[in-house]
């Protein structure tokens, strides 16, 4: 079963912890254990798992995106966004976890993030129970 989430973004670049909302989708489909992917269907966005405890983790994050991929430069990419798409690339457009008991099997610290490297926007972001 797959179950797709929209998230709606504020800012061009950004993290956003949607662990709770994937927890949701595990928990109203009654999966005890399985396993879980996290895939997002767009080029200029990404998913990733890292520490949600820290807030400035986020920003630590996207402040070093932006210096190693910086939005000027001489792209040749018509758009003007070939920085989301490099950035998008480098973090990757799925996640494998671990469902046990009803819920993600993570570390203590680590949540699931969705990275929006072009927005504002809507996005999609697809969870399949197996």
């Amino acid at each position: 079963m797959t179950r797709t989430l929209t998230i709606k973004t504020g800012s061009k670049t950004e993290l956003i912890d949607i662990t709770h909302d994937i927890e949701e989708v595990i928990q109203s489909e009654g999966v005890d254990d399985g396993v879980c992917v996290v895939f997002v269907p767009h080029t200029t966005a990404a998913v990733t798992i890292n520490e949600h405890a820290d807030p400035s983790v986020k920003t630590d994050i996207v402040m070093v995106l932006n210096k190693i991929v910086p939005w000027k430069e001489a792209y040749r990419h018509l758009e003007g966004n070939s920085p989301a798409h490099i950035k998008a690339s480098i973090i990757g457009p799925s996640e494998i976890m671990v469902v046990e008991g009803g819920r993600l099997k993570l570390g203590t610290w680590q949540g699931v993030f969705f990275c929006e490297f072009d927005g504002p926007r809507t996005r999609r972001v697809h969870v399949r129970l197996v």
